[in-house]
């Protein structure tokens, strides 16, 4: 697993909500060519909720035909059910994933001992497929504390290699670090902070900006694994509008649509989520041209 700008990948989807082989092999190869230091498949972004068994497999048949060895590869194989987390790991480590993430059980809230048992099925499971944690509680209705992240990472083992920490709190990361260990990985999963994140002792960042900036979000993390201050602040200076205006709806729904605006894939994404609404292409295109991605 690479430090840097890994990519929260978005799945090319035709108008008709197939997925669009074309345009995801493009899409592989450009963010390879742009020096990104991973890839983050079939997470929020990539409407994996959406996805059957099947269509996650096509996805990671895909990814590895494409990427070989490139780039790390992280798959998203988190969800409410125990059971269905452990089959999609399974699948994600046969077209050979080099890590999980595995977002915290939404909707039921588990309790931190709830969360142990979960995570230590899943380890015991699949032993040879190293955990990334998952704290979005925007999301899942649940905020994994930091004490909870150590509760998790003691409890389960080095398989747990870290976390995406997807708050925006960047004060957590020296106590998560304290308490983990240096080794343990630290990714920021908000952009308008994930400089700061970095710049705090964290790893990188699991980026939706790094759809349309790859090459710009890995320069930015290089600079701040550097501490270099400066540079990263004349660099990110020409990313704040895009990492604003990514979520001026739902993610993935304005990504989707600049991606579709810088000629990278089809208009297709798939219910209960609707196209950008029309009030907000302007805005959308507005912080694309600003960061002269248009």
């Amino acid at each position: 697993l690479n430090p840097g700008s890994t990519v929260a990948l978005a799945t090319p989807m035709l108008p008709n909500g197939e997925i669009d082989e074309k345009s995801y092999r493009r899409l592989l190869q450009w963010h390879v060519a742009e020096g990104t230091a991973g890839l983050c498949v079939l997470g929020t972004t990539g409407e994996a909720a959406t996805m059957t068994m099947e269509e996650r497999g096509e996805v990671l048949r895909i990814t590895k035909e494409e990427i070989k060895d490139k780039v790390s590869i992280i798959v998203g194989t988190g969800t409410i059910n125990t059971d269905t987390c452990i089959a999609f790991s399974k699948q994600a480590l046969s077209y050979s994933a080099d890590a999980s993430l595995v977002v915290t059980p939404y909707y039921v809230k588990p309790t931190p001992r709830g969360l142990v048992q979960h995570y230590t099925a899943i380890a015991t499971a699949v032993p040879d497929l190293p955990i990334v944690l998952y704290n979005v509680p925007s999301r899942t209705g649940l905020d994994m504390l930091p004490e909870t992240v150590k509760l998790v990472a003691d409890s389960v083992g080095p398989i747990v290699v870290g976390i995406k920490e997807a708050t925006g709190d960047v004060s957590r990361v020296e106590p998560i670090k304290k308490m983990c260990g240096s080794n343990f990985l630290m990714w920021s999963g908000d952009d308008g902070t994930g400089a700061e994140f970095v710049l705090k002792g964290g790893d990188g960042v699991i980026s939706v900006t790094a759809n349309v900036a790859p090459k710009t979000m890995q320069e930015i993390m290089l600079a701040a694994l550097k501490k270099d201050e400066g540079k990263v602040k004349e660099l990110n200076e020409g990313l704040l509008k895009v990492h604003d205006e990514l979520f001026c709806q739902a993610n993935p729904i304005p990504v989707k649509y600049a991606l579709w605006k810088m000629g990278k894939m089809e208009r297709g994404i798939r219910c209960p989520l609707a196209e950008l609404e029309e009030e907000y292409w302007g805005v959308v295109d507005g912080a694309l041209e600003s960061a002269g991605l248009l």
